[in-house]
């Protein structure tokens, strides 16, 4: 018969090496959490993060943890949002993991009760504007960029800062007539948490809006789409696109110009928490802690080329990087509170009006 001290060898043996060796940080007994996430069997995710980017982190996390598999779903920011609160109001199954662009939303979501409290011993690693009560974490690092064709927009016509872009499509409206693109603020989450984050940083957005309607601007709700038709000279210039993305296609792209606005860029995270009703909640805390860690990092600033927010991170694209590159010009927008203030009906309503009337004062 197997003594006690036997079994309990035994049982060490079966468990897989990363739950032998606790990372320094992390509880004593966060091995059982690693095998309660092995039972549970998947991890569910809502994400806006394209599924092909996100392909490296879940092939190495399973890498990791064979035994849970990452049900990955991929949605616009808006319909991440309203597709959550849905199914949460109705008691059927949702995400566990929430992980979105639209940092704001995932905050209100926060405040509403929706999220999970966890304290991920990955935190502390975090800067501190990255962490929100111990129930949301900002993930990545990922400057708004300006985008341009280069074949077509050359010297002086390239924006390198907001007041330039302004005053280009304002004196040269003939010549960009249906050839500026941005975010549809009405449809994108993330396009609208940037605009009213520049209304805070820009003086002159009036005038921008007003040159958005002296050339019958386009808008799109995903950034695949303005970088195509910037590329291919559809578009000529592309205001406040998604940096990660721009940056990753323009090594590729000849067309394609990027400029990190010299006044000031701002710098996404992307947010990331659990639900408070998670059917799968230990491996929604495995995953989280995974995307959190040195690990998870290095392989967002590496394969996924999305930046990581950590600056303990030795990878192509982090933080620390691209601080030393714009100085003191870097914007981070917090995940705190004070983003979902334009989220109030009345604000945001508000708020849209006001863009509106601009862009029909400059389409006169």
């Amino acid at each position: 018969m197997l003594t006690r001290i036997a079994l309990a060898a035994l049982a060490a043996a079966c468990l897989p090496a990363f739950a032998q060796s606790v990372p320094a940080g992390y509880p004593a007994d966060y091995a059982k959490t690693v095998a309660a996430a092995e039972k549970e069997g998947k991890v569910v995710m809502y994400s806006t993060t394209d599924s092909k980017a996100a392909q490296p982190l879940i092939k190495d996390f399973e890498a990791l943890y064979p035994n849970i598999k990452v049900e990955y779903n991929d949605l616009n920011s808006t319909e991440m949002y309203n597709r959550f609160i849905a199914e949460v109001a109705a008691g059927q199954g949702s995400a566990d993991v929430m992980w979105s662009s639209a940092m704001d939303l995932q905050v209100k979501l926060v405040d509403e009760g929706h999220a999970m409290t966890y304290a991920s011993p990955e935190a502390p690693k975090l800067p501190h504007w990255a962490v929100y009560r111990n129930q949301a974490w900002g993930t990545t690092y990922e400057p708004c960029v300006f985008i341009y064709n280069k074949r077509l927009v050359t010297g002086n016509d390239i924006p390198q800062d907001h007041a330039s872009f302004a005053r280009i499509i304002n004196t040269e409206s003939a010549k960009y007539q249906g050839k500026v693109t941005t975010y549809d603020i009405e449809k994108s989450g993330l396009g609208f948490m940037f605009f009213v984050q520049d209304t805070q940083h820009f003086a002159g957005m009036k005038d921008l809006e007003r040159g958005f309607g002296k050339t019958h601007y386009r808008v799109y709700s995903a950034t695949g789409n303005m970088l195509e038709k910037v590329s291919s000279g559809e578009h000529l210039l592309g205001y406040d696109v998604l940096g990660a993305y721009a940056l990753v296609r323009a090594k590729k792209d000849p067309n394609l110009g990027v400029v990190l606005p010299k006044d000031y860029t701002l710098v996404l995270s992307r947010v990331m928490f659990i639900s408070k009703t998670a059917k799968h909640p230990d491996a929604a805390k495995v995953w989280s802690d995974y995307i959190l860690s040195a690990r998870g990092q290095k392989v967002i600033g590496g394969a996924v080329e999305l930046f990581a927010v950590r600056n303990d991170v030795d990878a192509e694209y982090t933080a620390a990087k691209l601080d030393k590159q714009l100085g003191g010009k870097v914007k981070p927008i917090p995940v705190s509170a004070g983003i979902t203030a334009y989220l109030e009906p009345k604000k945001r309503l508000e708020f849209l009006s006001a863009w509106k009337g601009e862009l029909a004062a400059g389409a006169k």
